[in-house]
């Protein structure tokens, strides 16, 4: 089977902005959006690729750069690996230096743009951070807040409000609490046996009822937040790829105080298993900001964490 490797680029100016140019018409998949990028040539390092193919497309010099999705798909005839960089730093004005229109984008309005349906995960990664909290378990709210609001000064947004020490009646007069208090201000992912019913929030789905929807599919969901799903091993990750979901967790990679018998699956096994779904993953168990940069390395979107992040 013939393998294509393709390098890709999220392109981050200092607005916050994205760079997306427009196909050919007369190309496959013409006029649709995507990321620029081109094929990798033989013997070619990939870093040295993605700065060979920006600079012919775009006339920009990388000066940084790192990885952020790798996404594999296997036709009839060919295996296609999108290996997609987060490009944070060039030289140039970017254009379209072969004649394709660009144009710089805010994150949250890609979804306004008709992309190749195998773009739908780079999509994603692009308007997801780096760090996902998940917030302790914790009986004093005015703690809880406290913590909150110094998530909001260490530059956290994206929030899990997880308290399961709460009955259910319980965690939802709770998250009324906080969404009134912190609204917007963060994207908010809640738990609990149905979607939520607020604008904006998402719903973070257990390994159980992964399994249980597995077979059912999703109830309808009202919300437009982010869809997410805690996996541990390959059959889970599968699950979630099946459902649909926005993005994942996948734990425990390392040995963690919470949980201290159970074993970590290690850096390889992690990264073996982010190979297999074509989702943004956020490594869970024994994560740190420090601890960023060898996510990044195994393909991971970034880390989630609880006493690490909050």
């Amino acid at each position: 089977m013939k393998r294509i490797h393709v390098m890709a680029a999220v392109i981050r100016n200092a607005a916050g902005q994205i760079l997306i140019a427009k196909r050919p018409d007369d190309a496959h998949q013409g006029g649709l959006w995507e990321f620029p990028g081109g094929k990798l040539e033989t013997d070619e390092d990939r870093a040295t690729g993605l700065r060979r193919e920006l600079l012919e497309e775009l006339g920009i010099s990388v000066t940084q750069a790192r990885p952020l999705i790798d996404i594999r798909h296997d036709y009839p005839d060919k295996s296609v690996r999108l290996d997609v960089w987060l490009v944070t730093g060039f030289n140039g004005e970017a254009h379209g230096a072969e004649g394709q229109p660009v144009c710089w984008v805010a994150p949250s309005e890609l979804g306004n743009y008709s992309f190749p349906a195998a773009n739908a995960p780079i999509v994603q990664a692009a308007q997801l951070p780096e760090r996902y909290l998940i917030t302790p378990d914790m009986a004093d709210e005015g703690a809880l807040f406290a913590g909150l609001e110094q998530t909001l000064e260490n530059g956290i947004r994206l929030v899990q409000l997880r308290q399961t020490q709460l009955a259910e009646r319980e965690y939802r007069a709770l998250t009324e609490r906080v969404l009134a208090r912190f609204g917007e201000r963060f994207d908010w992912l809640l738990k609990g046996n149905e979607p939520p019913e607020y604008p904006g929030v998402g719903w973070h789905l257990t390994a159980r009822q992964l399994h249980e929807l597995g077979s059912h599919g999703l109830p309808p969901r009202s919300s437009t937040g982010w869809l997410a799903a805690s996996c541990h091993n390959a059959e889970e990750l599968s699950l979630a790829q099946q459902l649909g979901v926005d993005f994942v967790t996948l734990s425990p990679v390392l040995p963690t105080p919470s949980h201290p018998d159970a074993a970590g699956l290690g850096w390889e096994a992690a990264q073996a298993l982010i190979g297999s779904i074509n989702k943004p993953v956020y490594l869970l168990g024994g994560m740190s900001p420090e601890r960023l940069s060898e996510a990044f390395d195994a393909g991971a979107q970034g880390i989630a964490g609880i006493r690490g992040l909050f």
